[in-house]
């Protein structure tokens, strides 16, 4: 049988998004990064509305969940949001911030993306696009990956081997579990995985009524098991979005309710009671208008009676009303699942990973970062971040290998 065509390289990086970028950015001399795509940082490119929401500056660990919830001080703790802003800052990239810390591009995502390959050429890392992958095994002291690129099968040796092939999330951008394969090839355990960061939608019945919502955002406190969350609700034809909404998503069970609180940061009932002795000829519906979208009074009046004038309400059934505002209990039926999916929540799992270095605890230089890690992040930049410093960890501890 011929021998493949072969090329040997210090580090293998599979995967070309934000992590698998960075970290070829920060593993020193002689790195080949492959992807199966046609260009790199795709998911960076569609990110924030197409102007990237790179980081958020008050991103600390308590902002992501995994079975280990330490697991990410350590790179975080080496690699913040400021280290990041100021490398946006050194490319002249202008930013502006939004709500919540979070950090946008002012003009596109594609800036980011042009960053990270204008650092990657500048260490010398080479980029092979349309390459797929087939297998990826040991040989000897080095790692050994079969690819295809232009239709030529070719073995990849080399001595180092990143995995930053994402999660599942967006499969329509090419996203697969690839990183998980190849985990699970080496001896490392995978944690349950499923969709985060996605709405949320419901029985027929529900989904007509929220169909004729459509459109339409409230600010809401959301809570789902043992978090909440106060941001915007976006209703939808098929349910429930919105970063609010988005949030909870990532801490909720099938089968399990989710609480909304509508327009926290309003007293409804002194606003009751108020009109009710100001202007006690309104009606309920009248008076909760001036604060909420009419289509969603209209909404709410067919499970709460907002009829009659507001003089002939007591106090109790003020509350009534406000409760309702309160604690509008409902029981999703599932999620749009991994096809809108932010990110995938679970993954290889951290028991088998250094925190300090994210290479594998039993296999010398195999390192896996970014989404495919069981290291997941809270909407608004702290996904980009993880990637970000998980990756220089990554590549930190590669170069100073070579160093050594």
């Amino acid at each position: 049988m011929a021998q493949l065509p072969q090329h040997h390289v210090s580090t293998l990086i599979l995967g070309a998004g934000a992590a698998g970028m960075m970290a070829a950015a920060h593993s020193g001399a002689g790195v080949l990064v492959i992807d199966h795509a046609k260009a790199a940082g795709e998911k960076i490119r569609i990110s924030g509305g197409g102007r990237c929401n790179f980081t958020n500056i008050y991103c600390d660990s308590s902002a992501f969940l995994s079975e280990n919830p330490h697991f990410a001080k350590s790179a975080l703790s080496r690699y913040g949001p400021y280290d990041f802003l100021d490398l946006v800052n050194r490319h002249r990239i202008s930013w502006h911030e939004k709500t919540l810390g979070q950090l946008f591009c002012d003009t596109s995502a594609k800036e980011i993306i042009a960053m990270l390959r204008a650092e990657m050429t500048a260490v010398g890392a080479e980029l092979w696009l349309e390459t797929s992958i087939s297998s990826v095994r040991q040989s000897g002291d080095k790692f050994c990956a079969l690819v295809e690129k232009q239709g030529q099968a070719r073995e990849i040796y080399a001595d180092h081997l990143i995995v930053a092939t994402g999660g599942k999330s967006i499969p329509k951008m090419g996203a697969t579990g690839l990183a998980y394969q190849i985990a699970e090839t080496f001896g490392h355990r995978v944690t349950d995985t499923r969709p985060a960061l996605v709405p949320f939608t419901f029985d027929e019945g529900q989904r007509a009524r929220f169909a004729a919502l459509a459109g339409l955002s409230l600010p809401v406190r959301a809570k789902a098991a043992d978090a909440e969350f106060d941001e915007a609700m976006l209703f939808t034809h098929r349910g429930l979005s919105g970063p609010a909404i988005l949030q909870i998503s990532s801490y909720w069970r099938e089968g399990q309710e989710i609480t909304l609180h509508i327009d926290p940061e309003t007293d409804f009932f002194a606003v009751l009671r108020g009109a009710r002795g100001e202007s006690g000829k309104r009606s309920l519906h009248g008076v909760l208008s001036d604060y909420l979208p009419k289509a969603f009074v209209a909404d709410f009046g067919q499970t709460q009676s907002l009829a009659g004038n507001i003089a002939d309400c007591s106090d109790a059934r003020l509350r009534e009303i406000v409760e309702a505002l309160q604690d509008w209990r409902l029981r999703p039926t599932a999620t749009e699942g991994y096809r809108t999916a932010e990110v995938t929540l679970g993954g290889v799992a951290t028991d088998g990973l250094s925190s300090k270095t994210m290479q594998s605890t039993h296999i010398p230089n195999l390192y896996f970062i970014g989404e495919a890690v069981d290291v997941t992040g809270w909407l608004g930049g702290y996904n980009f971040q993880w990637a970000w410093a998980s990756a220089v960890a990554a590549g930190a501890a590669i170069r100073a290998k070579r160093q050594a």
